[in-house]
């Protein structure tokens, strides 16, 4: 019960430094262009992004676990995009950005696999047997 409590307690404060984020950078936006925003829709719209932020973490786990990992990897967060062909150009940018300047080539291993290959092996699957 009293972990129960203790998650309840943190997400609420989650929720309270969301909250203020957003406040902060609505509020910045409202007098950049002379808006004025009701603190009903900065709690919807906080509502809104922390759905959002847990639904996101929980796809990102099960593609993790699917993948036979438990790690989050950018295959992850690339499989994440697949709907959405913008953002998905963009992070595949950053992502070769990112591998060039460490000096990797697409098809290198991350530092610290030393070239092992992760996951499940070929052919253990617990599916079926074809008849």
């Amino acid at each position: 019960m009293a972990s129960t409590d203790a998650a309840a307690e943190k997400e609420e404060r989650l929720k309270s430094a969301l909250w203020y984020s957003i406040g902060q950078f609505v509020d910045e936006e409202c007098l950049n262009d002379d808006l004025n925003a009701t603190p009903q829709f900065i709690g919807a719209l906080t509502e809104l992004v922390y759905t959002q932020i847990a639904n996101t973490a929980r796809d990102l786990e099960v593609f993790s676990k699917h993948g036979g990992r438990k790690v989050i990897n950018t295959d992850d967060v690339m499989l994440l995009t697949r709907r959405n062909d913008a953002l998905e150009t963009m992070l595949k940018q950053e992502l070769d950005r990112m591998k060039s300047a460490e000096g990797r080539a697409d098809g290198q291993a991350v530092a610290g696999a030393h070239g092992k290959k992760r996951g499940r092996p070929a052919g253990t699957g617990k599916g079926k047997a074809k008849a």
